[in-house]
């Protein structure tokens, strides 16, 4: 078992026919200047190499372990191999290589729920080319949620968070008709989000007692039931239930006045009650670096806030941001964990 401090990030390729491959070899090629903790690409080596000239970038690919990848990674990119079935072409995605996508994910989970490295950063993948090679999950949260539980044995509510630079948001309901978000709105669903909430932003974000502000479902939180009835009767009586135990949350409060700059200095995080109430403000305020962070696993997973942009592989035109952010803020989501005694290494 790695040292928690020093273990290094274990980065999943993507759909190799996206731009995870070119985000990963600029990253790389900047690693001094950006100040990026080391990391361990698992993914196909000759893809990368592939892609590397395509793009003229001088990244030497190494075949790594988590082992040696720290001390590999000052002179070269350090790659667990996870080999694509047929050659990957930049922005033709071919479900033939879904075997080698998935294995890539499932690695990382089991590398780092053993302690080998430090947290999942998982590269854009489309799920509509695994789908095609029977892949029987919603989508990448789900699958990372069904790894986790199966390590814990027990059931787990994954929690989506956008973290940006000025904003942190989280949807209790997400990719969902708009006409279902009542109906799921459960006040079970709420009040697990919540607590999910609250604990992650305690032992990862090291925030002692988060400030939680929680948006109302209807126009101006439903006022007094005149615009709907689900404030008073769902979020309110969570909110003063949980409030009760001392967790700091309150609302609900109208959506279209809780992001402007004062009223983001009066919380920590946002819970919107579906996917646009979250998503909208959170890329507003910070499309390029925003990370998206899965709360609520048994490790530490964060993605940038992006898709494969197949159009834009191989072109070198695609930005990194997101993907950095990603990286840097797994980093230091692993050493707050650390210190706070929460690392779920497995010796």
């Amino acid at each position: 078992m790695t040292d928690a401090t020093v273990a290094p990030l274990a980065l999943t390729m993507g759909d190799p026919a996206g731009v995870g491959l070119d985000l990963t070899l600029a990253l790389w090629a900047s690693r001094d200047r950006l100040g990026l903790p080391p990391f361990l690409l698992i993914g196909d080596p000759q893809a990368l190499a592939e892609r590397a000239a395509l793009l003229r970038l001088s990244v030497p690919v190494r075949v790594a372990t988590p082992g040696n990848a720290a001390d590999i990674f000052a002179d070269a990119l350090p790659v667990l191999p996870s080999i694509c079935r047929q050659p990957v072409v930049p922005g033709q995605p071919d479900s033939s290589n879904a075997e080698a996508v998935i294995g890539a994910i499932r690695e990382a989970v089991a590398l780092t729920l053993s302690g080998e490295t430090a947290a999942v950063v998982t590269n854009p993948i489309a799920k509509s080319v695994l789908y095609a090679a029977g892949f029987g999950f919603p989508g990448h949260t789900e699958f990372l949620a069904d790894l986790g539980e199966r390590a814990v044995d027990a059931p787990l509510l994954p929690v989506m968070l956008l973290a940006g630079p000025k904003l942190k948001a989280v949807p209790v309901t997400i990719h969902i008709p708009i006409a279902d978000v009542p109906a799921a709105l459960t006040p079970d669903l709420l009040e697990r989000t919540i607590r999910v909430t609250a604990r992650d932003l305690m032992t990862r974000f090291a925030l002692p007692s988060p400030r939680i502000a929680i948006a109302g479902l209807n126009p101006h939180a439903g006022e007094s039931g005149t615009i709907g009835r689900e404030d008073d009767q769902i979020i309110r009586p969570v909110i003063e239930a949980l409030a009760a135990e001392g967790i700091q949350v309150f609302g609900p409060l109208p959506a279209d006045t809780m992001f402007h700059d004062r009223a983001r200095a009066s919380y920590d995080v946002a819970i919107c009650m579906y996917h646009d109430q979250a998503l909208i403000p959170a890329k507003a305020l910070g499309f390029d670096d925003s990370v998206n962070v899965t709360l609520g696993l048994p490790f530490i997973r964060t993605s940038p806030d992006h898709g494969t942009a197949f159009s834009l592989a191989g072109t070198g035109e695609a930005r990194p941001d997101s993907l950095m952010a990603a990286l840097l803020l797994a980093r230091q989501l692993a050493d707050n964990s650390h210190a706070a005694g929460t690392w779920k290494a497995k010796s």
